[in-house]
């Protein structure tokens, strides 16, 4: 058996990092149950492969980009100054190049083996991603994770049209149930690390407009993602496992917030925003998780 070099190993490992494989798993989430819901069961296995691996690189190269951007900001920020970018691992050229490269290579990759919308629709996130809210709103606007995180809900259209070839009107109310999650999902972990964000000059809507107004947007956003969750279940005519689930977990989402909001004390807000955080997570992949169930069983209304 070869083993690789210790400082090989390390090198590796930092690439990946650059990728934020963490984030990547979480928008991976929505993507395999849409395409079962799109193909109303199981698309082939080779398909779901091609497709999530596509989706990973894809996702994995924007997010290169986002630390080539960011190596600024990330070196002033505590929870980022372990980043690859910061602490030298990864020097800024390979980092570009690299995330060049794996964004061709998921380009390629998804045109070849799933169909060009898909690429397409990847390659349009990516930018996004970089251009739209790295590059000029993340450090203008309280506005930015809002508009920004258009991008995390394009997974979703890619595994819709990876299966039917389109983007229907039911793909794009599942893009609005992730649009509108992500504004309290991010929120909250800014709530968390507001001092961090205040340090490094960017806009969080918690540094900007403090803890209650973020917790009352983060309640609406909430609300939002509730009602799109249950005009999906109209629309594309889904089961009792999804409404009731989405009901469940729609109401939990709600009150979280609604608790954080009524909270005063800076270490209570820390501690109830992280939680926060991890439960949208939680909600996020128990909901589409719901959605694959629901189209397996069967159980309709």
């Amino acid at each position: 058996m070869v083993l690789i070099a210790a400082p090989a190993r390390y090198r590796v490992r930092a690439f990946v990092a650059l990728t934020k494989p963490r984030i990547i798993e979480l928008l991976l989430v929505s993507t395999v149950p849409t395409m079962v819901v799109a193909n109303r069961g199981l698309p082939s296995l080779w398909l779901m492969v091609a497709t999530v691996v596509g989706g990973t690189l894809a996702a994995g190269g924007a997010n290169a980009y986002n630390m080539y951007v960011d190596r600024d900001i990330d070196a002033i920020m505590e929870r980022t100054k372990g980043r690859p970018l910061v602490t030298g691992e990864v020097s800024p050229s390979e980092a570009l190049a690299f995330a060049t490269v794996v964004e061709a290579l998921a380009f390629v990759w998804l045109a070849v083996f799933v169909n060009v919308l898909s690429a397409v629709l990847a390659l349009a996130a990516c930018a996004f991603y970089v251009v739209v809210y790295t590059i000029w709103l993340k450090r203008t606007s309280t506005q930015n994770i809002v508009i920004g995180g258009a991008a995390g809900a394009v997974p979703v259209l890619i595994g819709w049209s990876s299966v039917t070839g389109e983007v229907g009107w039911a793909a794009v109310l599942l893009f609005g149930v992730v649009f509108f999650w992500t504004p309290p999902h991010f929120w909250a972990l800014a709530i968390k690390y507001e001092a961090d964000y205040a340090a490094a000059s960017v806009p969080m809507m918690p540094v900007v407009q403090g803890h209650k107004s973020t917790a009352t947007q983060m309640a609406l956003y909430s609300i939002v993602v509730w009602v799109l969750t249950i005009a999906f279940w109209v629309v594309d005519d889904r089961g009792w496992i999804y409404f009731l689930t989405s009901m469940v977990v729609g109401a939990l989402f709600t009150g979280g917030a609604v608790r954080l909001r009524g909270l005063t004390d800076p270490v209570q807000q820390a501690k109830e925003s992280i939680r926060y955080f991890q439960f949208s997570i939680t909600h996020l992949t128990v909901l589409f998780a719901s959605l694959a169930v629901d189209q397996l069983v069967g159980w309709g209304v």
